[in-house]
């Protein structure tokens, strides 16, 4: 078998093994929240009859690795379960599928991501090629700079400050991004720019540094020195010879940072009191709605792996000693 193809492999199974862990390590995670959907429902005057009854109904009342098999066996069939939300004590059940209820959201924060994205990749590959092709210079400085102090300041003060001045000293855009499935997609777009621009400032810095660096990490390379000796200018020197042998490396921080704007877009939602999945899985933790906390979080953690071993994977094929072995 060709070592890329085993490599591959390897990775793929390494990836749904850490799946596994993932979510055993969710379940455990929601186990440990103080208290439980059946009291924050019935409050403190309940009985323990009423308590335990209501917790029997929900299933509450089975061991944890017996609710953990019924979980998982209904993931991988697609049933992430139902929303505790809407039922009652008194026997009344308007709850609604967890996966009705995160489908939407996971819509919107993927479009939010995707927006980021389109972007702060291309951005944040000139920055950093440019950076590298004029390093040292006044433009290389300042664009240290600035990508240093947008990558030291934390999301929500990020967030803040471009509502202070963007939504309230120059209100040029909306401070809220409060969305909605029948809303036209030029409108959507605007109400989301300040949560984009949020978002892109962190991972524009990250990307664009982790590409400056790989870059003129490569410029001391001997291959790198003939091209100079033959006469080839700085620009094609670097993006003829530099750059194609520093993807692997900036495919990693890439996929990094696009796992980064769906699972670390938490955050940015409830600042902006964006409808995305980040936001449903804060009030899930509130009203202590298990099933939908789990499925959130899985989310998170598969859409994380999977971005990081796409990215391993990349690197691997372009790897010229996997593809070519002697």
């Amino acid at each position: 078998m060709h070592p890329v193809l085993t490599t591959v492999i390897q990775r793929l199974a390494l990836g749904l093994l850490t799946l596994f862990l993932v979510s055993l390590l969710i379940f455990s995670a929601v186990e440990f929240l103080p208290g439980d959907f059946t009291q924050a429902v019935l409050g403190q005057s309940a009985t323990e009859e009423t308590v335990a009854a209501f917790r029997r109904e929900l299933g509450l009342d089975q061991p944890a690795w017996a609710r953990y098999l019924d979980w998982i066996g209904g993931v991988v069939q697609g049933d992430f379960g139902t929303s505790f939300s809407g039922r009652a004590a008194s026997g009344v059940n308007r709850s609604r599928e967890v996966v009705d209820l995160v489908a939407p959201r996971l819509m919107n924060t993927l479009f939010l991501a995707g927006m980021t994205a389109l972007v702060a990749v291309p951005l944040a590959l000139f920055l950093g090629i440019t950076a590298a092709l004029w390093r040292n210079s006044l433009y290389d400085r300042a664009v240290n700079a600035a990508t240093l102090s947008t990558i030291s300041m934390p999301e929500f003060f990020v967030a803040y400050i471009l509502i202070l001045v963007f939504g309230s000293l120059v209100p040029i855009f909306p401070s809220l991004a409060n969305v909605t499935p029948e809303m036209p997609l030029g409108e959507r777009i605007w109400r989301c720019i300040l949560p984009s621009a949020t978002l892109m400032l962190v991972i524009v810095a990250h990307m664009m540094r982790m590409t400056r660096a790989a870059i003129i990490n490569l410029l001391a390379s001997p291959y790198i020195e003939m091209a100079r000796l033959k006469g080839l200018s700085a620009r094609r020197v670097i993006l003829y010879h530099a750059l194609p042998n520093a993807w692997a490396p900036i495919v990693n921080v890439i996929a990094f940072n696009l796992a980064y704007l769906v699972v670390g877009v938490v955050v940015v939602e409830v600042v902006f009191v964006y409808p995305g999945i980040g936001q449903l899985m804060v009030d899930a933790v509130t009203s202590r709605d298990i099933p939908v906390v789990q499925a959130c979080a899985l989310i998170f953690a598969g859409t994380y792996i999977t971005l990081n071993l796409i990215a391993d994977i990349l690197s691997i094929v372009t790897n010229p000693r996997l593809l070519h072995p002697r």
